[in-house]
């Protein structure tokens, strides 16, 4: 049996990662990378000084395409050298170049230099999505920046805010994100042509000691595949440092979607807000009147196996030997795709669920009215004593009241009684018509509106001003 589904597949290609994100690491794709690189070589060598022929150059551009991946393997397993199989493979199609490819190179020229242009192009595709994110939850935290709602500390009932300023604590996570990648997609080196333990000793010889040659060569190529600069110094490969510093920018997202998703799943259960649900959705195959945040759990599900990749990374870093060891390389082939896959993954469900958020306003205030008495009573004591109350007899009347309707609430029918209690207390009768603006929401909520307009005016649509017209690459949730 030999057919995909008497395989084994990872879940992220098969299910979660957009065919984006899963084009950029295939096997097609690297293999036409290496060429690119290769050519790219040749042409900056011939540029340079080196005895290449435009035919040379013609017939590597000519074959580029022509990828026999089953004839590659064929030699891999002759070899035991994945880059020299793709040699051959290419020398086989492009014969006349046969000799000039991989002139002066060392493996780690294609393979390295692969690697950094996946991760720069995948970067690209995530930096896409959290535009999109940002955008969406941007235009939710606009709307609902003035609707209060209950706030929480040690999820124990606290002072009120608004929906849209809790909204704006995941926006903030997510633009730190979308800065962060942004910065480094600009800052990521490119190996460049280093030689075989990073000393250009090959190059060196082939230029016959021009030292500017080689540099300029190292120059020439990198800006030619599309980064603005090379690494100064490496070994062999280039320092697994940068796989650290991406891969902890990756999982950061997975950090920002978790939060996200942990306070949506909290309020589902509140019933104040919700994730999107499909018209023919089922929520359980055995309660069917279930509406389980199935797209929040699986942010958090994906987002623990990505944040849980990054510590690999630096293990990995951490044990390399002098100028390179290939103890990195099976790791990595799994480790930096995976990761790239999962926060793709994630992005898609974040994008989803923040583009389709359900308020649902009579429950929010129900919620809040219902603990907002106790939090108002600062508010009465003050009022009752300047319309002429003793404050301390107010103070323990105050507590004796709201210990009792924490009693009824807790031990009885859940009801909060302390507003009535409040208004039947003759102590009380000089602010008896007050006590409807003293619990007014709006008077609990500070400058959250004005934090939240503020904030997507200063930092919010800058940013996406400078992201006008990018748009994510197109992604489905799947089950």
């Amino acid at each position: 049996m030999t057919d995909r589904h008497s395989r084994y597949s990872s879940p992220l290609a098969e299910r979660y990662a957009s065919a984006a994100m899963q084009q950029n690491f295939s096997s097609r794709r690297r293999a036409l990378i290496w060429r690119d690189l290769w050519i790219a070589l040749a042409e900056c060598e011939q540029e340079l000084g080196l005895d290449i022929s435009d035919e040379q150059i013609q017939e590597l551009h000519a074959a580029r395409e022509q990828i026999d991946l089953d004839k590659v393997a064929e030699y891999e397993r002759e070899l035991r050298h994945d880059v020299m199989a793709h040699v051959h493979a290419y020398g086989d199609v492009a014969p006349k170049a046969r000799g000039i490819l991989h002139l002066g190179a060392t493996s780690c020229f294609v393979a390295d230099g692969s690697d950094l242009i996946m991760m720069k192009a995948g970067l690209e595709i995530l930096r896409d999505r959290l535009v999109a994110v940002v955008r969406a939850l941007a235009a939710f935290c606009e709307q609902e920046a003035a609707h209060p709602i209950l706030g929480f500390t040690h999820f124990q009932p606290a002072q009120p805010t608004t929906l849209g300023k809790r909204a704006a604590l995941w926006l903030q996570d997510f633009h730190l994100d979308l800065e962060e990648l942004d910065r480094l997609i600009d800052r990521l080196p490119f190996r460049g042509v280093k030689g075989t333990t990073g000393t250009q000793a090959s190059f060196l010889q082939l230029f016959g000691g021009d030292h500017e040659k080689v540099r300029e060569l190292d120059r020439r190529v990198t800006q030619r595949v599309g980064f603005q600069q090379p690494i100064p110094v490496c070994g062999q490969t280039y320092p697994r440092k940068w796989d650290v510093l991406v891969l902890q920018a990756v999982a950061a997202i997975g950090t920002s979607a978790a939060k996200f998703a942990n306070d949506i799943r909290l309020l589902a259960h509140r019933r104040e807000l919700e994730e999107p649900f499909g018209k023919k959705q089922i929520g359980s195959s055995a309660m069917p009147y279930k509406r389980n945040p199935m797209r929040s759990e699986r942010i958090g599900a994906l987002s623990r196996y990505l944040v849980n990749l990054t510590p690999n990374a630096s293990e990995t870093a951490a044990h390399q030997w002098l100028e390179r060891t290939l103890d990195d390389s099976a790791n990595r082939r799994i480790a930096i795709p995976e990761s790239f896959l999962a926060a793709d993954a994630i992005l898609l469900l974040v994008q989803d669920v923040s583009s389709g958020l359900v308020p649902y306003p009579r429950v929010i205030e129900r919620n809040l009215a219902h603990e907002l008495p106790f939090m108002a009573t600062e508010s009465i004591l003050m009022a009752a004593v300047q319309a002429g109350g003793d404050r301390q007899d107010l103070h323990e009347r105050i507590r004796v009241h709201s210990h009792a309707a924490a009693a009824r609430m807790k031990t009885e029918d859940g009801v909060n009684d302390l507003l009535e209690r409040i208004q039947a207390d003759p102590a009380f009768a000089g602010i008896a018509g007050q006590l409807a603006d003293l619990v007014d929401p709006q008077a609990f909520v500070g400058r959250a509106r004005e934090q939240v307009e503020e904030f997507l005016a200063e930092v919010i649509r800058p940013t996406l001003a400078r992201f006008e017209g990018v748009e994510a690459a197109e992604g489905e949730v799947r089950v």
